[in-house]
This record gives C-alpha cells, sequence and structure tokens, in this order.
C-alpha cells in the first residue's frame, strides 16, 4: 500500500488507537497530523519521531475536540485532509438517573459531534480533489449496548449513522466513509486496568484478561492497535474503493453473539 502524496488527520492521536492507526499510516507513506487537548513539548516530539521512522512528514496540532470550532480549525492549520480518522473519545461510567450531565454533554460532544464538526471541514477538500477517506472510529458499542454507559453507546451509536449519512452524501465522489468497531484493545489505558482488577477479583494476569475483562469477547483476546490500524489502511486502499457506509467490526467475535 503507498499512500505518498496524502495527508492523514487523526484526532485523539498521542496515543492508544489513534497512535497505533498513525503509525500505520505513515508506515504506508502518509503525512500524518497527530492532535489531542494538550500541547506540550513531547506531544510535538512524538509526531517528530513518528516522522523520522517512517520518512514522512509529521505534525502535532493541539485542538479541544469538545469545542466545535476548534474541531474545524484543525483541519484548517493541518492544510491538507485527504483521510481523516475521527479517533478522540472518553468514557463515563454511572446509571442514567446518576449520569451528571456536564459528563454526558462532553462525552457527546467529543465522541460524536466532534466527527460531525472535522467531516465537514474535510470534504469540500476531498471533493475538489475527487478522493477522500473519513474512517471514523467507533466501537463494538456502536452496534450494541451495555448497562451504565448511556452517553458512550449513545454517542457510539450516533457515529455509525454519521458514517452511514456521509457514505450516501458522498456516493460516487471518490469519497468513502466507514465507521471501525472495535472491541476490547489493548492500550496503554486498558494495561493500566488490569492490576487493579487482578487485586479486585484474586485472579492472575491471563484469567482477569480472559474471565472478566473479555467476558464479552468471544476470541478472549484483545485487538490490537497494530491491527485497527491496518484496518485503516485497508480502507484507504483502492480494494476498498466500493466499500462505503459500512462498519467493520474488529471484536473476538462481539458482536455476533
Amino acid at each position: 500500500m503507498d499512500l505518498a502524496g496524502k495527508t492523514a488527520v487523526i484526532t485523539g492521536s498521542n496515543s492508544g488507537i489513534g497512535l497505533g492507526v498513525a503509525q500505520a499510516l505513515a508506515a504506508a507513506g502518509c503525512a500524518v497530523v497527530l492532535n489531542s487537548f494538550t500541547d506540550r513539548p513531547e506531544d510535538h516530539a512524538l509526531a517528530a519521531d513518528l516522522g523520522r521512522r517512517h520518512g514522512v512528514t509529521a505534525r502535532y496540532i493541539a485542538a479541544d475536540m469538545a469545542d466545535g470550532q476548534a474541531c474545524r480549525d484543525l483541519v484548517a492549520k493541518a492544510g491538507a485532509c485527504d483521510i481523516l480518522v475521527n479517533n478522540a473519545g472518553i468514557q463515563h461510567v454511572a446509571p442514567i438517573e446518576e449520569f451528571p450531565a456536564a459528563i454526558w454533554d462532553r462525552i457527546i460532544a467529543i465522541n460524536l459531534s466532534s466527527a460531525f464538526h472535522t467531516t465537514a471541514a474535510a470534504l469540500p477538500g476531498m471533493k475538489a480533489k475527487g478522493w477522500g477517506r473519513v474512517i471514523n472510529i467507533a466501537s463494538a458499542h456502536g452496534l450494541t449496548a451495555s448497562p451504565f454507559k448511556s452517553a458512550y453507546i449513545a454517542a457510539k451509536h450516533g457515529v455509525v449513522g454519521l458514517s452511514k449519512t456521509t457514505a450516501l452524501e458522498t456516493a460516487g465522489l471518490g469519497i468513502t466513509a466507514n465507521a471501525i468497531c472495535p472491541g476490547y484493545v489493548l492500550t496503554p489505558l486498558v494495561e493500566a486496568q488490569i492490576p487493579d482488577q487482578m487485586k479486585v477479583h484474586g485472579m492472575d494476569r491471563e484469567t482477569v484478561i480472559r474471565e472478566v475483562m473479555l467476558l464479552r469477547q468471544p476470541s478472549r483476546q484483545f485487538a490490537t492497535v497494530e491491527q485497527i490500524g491496518g484496518t485503516a489502511v485497508y480502507l484507504c486502499s483502492p480494494a476498498a474503493d466500493q466499500v462505503t457506509g459500512t462498519t467493520i467490526s474488529v471484536d473476538g467475535g462481539w458482536t455476533a453473539l
């Protein structure tokens, strides 16, 4: 796969899935723009190191994905956006009647509304070039539900719907829009939860992963950021030119249940 000459903007990409997608796209020759809400020297150093390792242009642009105008400005500051990967997201767990309204609003803003704003900003340039890819990182929770995650699940279902509408509005224009729906992915944030789960349940590492964290994932294996990145690269390939308006589950069979 050769993405030389293309530029990808990946939101929420200074760690975890977003960084894994950025690395996969850079390895395919794509220039990348990393993003998060912080603006630290290490953020810019991360982009510089990624660029050196893959021989591509890589930049970091800080933007708060809870701010719609900041989302649109991110795309404008990138200068080009052939591939848009909407990955930024946060989570909160609570019963609906106890769910803080402010946190609900923030989750919807970051997990869903940000994808609308970046997509709206990126589509004119994609249409002008006659080529573009919108890749939304949804979740298995964009296709199914769990208790106590109302805002996250509502947002991820919305991301799937937004992907379908984007696909319909751009059909035949050389642009595709799809949602990748991961199950549990072994990211630094998930890794950090394992020791606590081991203490709470009195289990060893492998047992707590298999019987607690991956209870709903039939493969009993985490997906990896490399697998999500590879899926994103596939969606940018000619093989996926007619793959649009759909979801690709990378969830070890979760949504097959």
